[in-house]
Parts: structure tokens; C-alpha cells; sequence
């Protein structure tokens, strides 16, 4: 299967909010912290609905006419969109959401991402909160550069949550 890396577009929202909430049902499900499908659908179940696909494509318009403070990136196939990442800058750069279906997953796309990702933020420390027993992503984050950075927390009150960071490069970095 041939995939491409793009800037999301609006009408692509439609399909961003369902997938978004997917990916939450495939891999945030966690018995042993009380985690499951009707709180993720609390939590995120608004991603598909009306109200949350306005809110992705009011972001990607926003990402489209202003890059520097927004990043949002798809992986598409001939017949669908396999993945995403998203950001953002405000005083920080924040890293999230990402991923990639199982599909799409092994073929370094999620690395391009990255590499688009790392790229836009430029010289900046950048942050990211990702599931403790999610282990692959975790390796994934340190081979771009990520390290823990604090302790574990708890998203909304139960989701066991790892902070990470990427540490801004220094002047040595460049030289």
C-alpha cells in the first residue's frame, strides 16, 4: 500500500474525530485503572460527534491559515486516512495527538511524522503526556529524543499518564 504525509484539510475532520476516538478504544482500554469504554467515551466520545468534528476542522483551518502556533499532519492511503499527528505552541510546544493504524504502523510513517513535527517546532522544548503501559509509543518517543521527565500522574483522575520532553537543542547541537 502506497501512503503520503499531507497537512490535514478541513473535510478531513469528518474522518479525524471517529478515528480519534478508535484509536482511544484500541489502546487506552485498562481494566486495572478503571478504564473502560464508557469512560473513554465520556472523556473522549466528543471527538465524534457533531460538535467534536467542528472542533477538528475549526483546528485544521486554523493550522492551514496560521502553522507557526498549530501543526496537524495525516498519513493517507488510496482509500483512507491511516494516521495523524497534531500540536501546538503556546509557551511550550506540545506534542499530541498522534497515531497510526496497526496497518500503517512498522513502515517508518510515524518517524516522517515526527521528522515534519520536530522540524516545525524548530529549536523549542517540546512536551508530550503518554500512557504508562503503553510501551511502544514510549520507545518511539525516546528514539526521537523524549525522556520521562517527571512522575506518573493520573489524566482525568484515573488514565496513569507519563510526562515526557525533548529538550530544546543547544548552540553545540548546531556547531
Amino acid at each position: 500500500m502506497t501512503y503520503a504525509i499531507t497537512a490535514a484539510q478541513p473535510d478531513d475532520a469528518a474522518t479525524l474525530g471517529p478515528l480519534h476516538l478508535r484509536n482511544w478504544l484500541q489502546n487506552y482500554l485498562n481494566a486495572n485503572a478503571g478504564i473502560d469504554e464508557s469512560w473513554i467515551r465520556e472523556h473522549r466520545g466528543s471527538s465524534a460527534t457533531a460538535e467534536g468534528i467542528t472542533q477538528w476542522r475549526e483546528f485544521i483551518e486554523v493550522a492551514n491559515q496560521h502553522p507557526a502556533p498549530h501543526f496537524c499532519r495525516v498519513v493517507r492511503s488510496e482509500t483512507e486516512i491511516a494516521g495523524y499527528l497534531c500540536g501546538h505552541r503556546d509557551q511550550s510546544v506540545t506534542l499530541g495527538p498522534m497515531h497510526l493504524l496497526d496497518h500503517a504502523q512498522g513502515q517508518g510513517l510515524g518517524g516522517h511524522m515526527m521528522t515534519e513535527f520536530l522540524t516545525w517546532a524548530g529549536p523549542s522544548r517540546i512536551r508530550l503526556g503518554v500512557t504508562d503501559h503503553n510501551e511502544r509509543a514510549i520507545r518511539f518517543y525516546r528514539r526521537h529524543g523524549f525522556e520521562v521527565t517527571g512522575e506518573r500522574y493520573l489524566w482525568r483522575g484515573r488514565l496513569p499518564t507519563l510526562p515526557m520532553t525533548r529538550e530544546a537543542p543547544s548552540a553545540a547541537d548546531f556547531g
